[in-house]
């Protein structure tokens, strides 16, 4: 079985597919794609039109979209059910989904994380009126995902889902940022849930290096 996953090491949602691939305990070869380098952009794009990250290949068969990549890797391969059978629990993965898509991965990932931790490490200005703006629009988007959370210990039910994961792969970094892990610790039920996620073995074997 040739199963590729192509991405960026630092991308968010190349960590979601491989927080599902490693949950689910597929071993996988990935293949490094840095969407900024137009050299590297410019070949990849042979599997992906639009040049974004990441791209799964099993056996021939091309699959890019981070939505149908986790959902195919939770239907295709053995390991534990990354998604509710119950429709109500399975439509509440969709929606927090779509919310952290929406509306949490700009202000947390691109604005806050991105400049007040990842250009400092490339030796690049931050943008202090960025950070402003995204820690402006994140309790919104918090308190939306607060509500959405449910009571038990992760956030569509009693076993993990791919809710879990999309949005874990973004708090991730936003809590890197003191004022993220600041903010997030003002809302119970993510913080607690962060917190078991965080401990997670999946976690650590897919956490980014912290260097250029």
């Amino acid at each position: 079985m040739a199963l590729v996953l192509h991405g960026y090491i630092h991308s968010v949602y190349v960590r979601i597919a491989r927080l599902a691939l490693t949950e689910k305990g597929v071993a996988y070869e990935r293949v490094e794609v840095n969407p900024f380098v137009p050299e590297s952009v410019g070949v990849y794009r042979a599997l992906h039109p639009f040049g974004r990250v990441p791209t799964l290949v099993h056996d021939g068969f091309v699959l890019y979209e981070t939505g149908a990549i986790t959902r195919y890797v939770d239907r295709r391969f053995a390991g534990p059910a990354l998604q509710p059978d119950e429709p109500r629990a399975l439509a509440r993965m969709d929606q927090i989904i779509g919310v952290a898509d929406s509306y949490a991965y700009w202000p947390l990932v691109r604005q806050v994380f991105a400049h007040r931790v990842m250009r400092p490490r490339l030796g690049r200005p931050a943008d202090e009126a960025e950070i402003d703006r995204g820690l402006a629009a994140a309790p919104t988007v918090l308190a939306a995902l607060e509500a959405l959370a449910g009571p038990e210990a992760f956030l569509t039910g009693p076993t993990l889902s791919l809710a879990d994961l999309h949005l874990g792969a973004m708090i991730a970094y936003f809590a890197q940022a003191p004022e993220g892990k600041a903010l997030l610790a003002r809302y119970d039920r993510l913080a607690g849930w962060w917190q078991r996620l965080a401990s997670r073995p999946s976690m650590a074997a897919t956490e980014p290096p912290r260097s250029a």
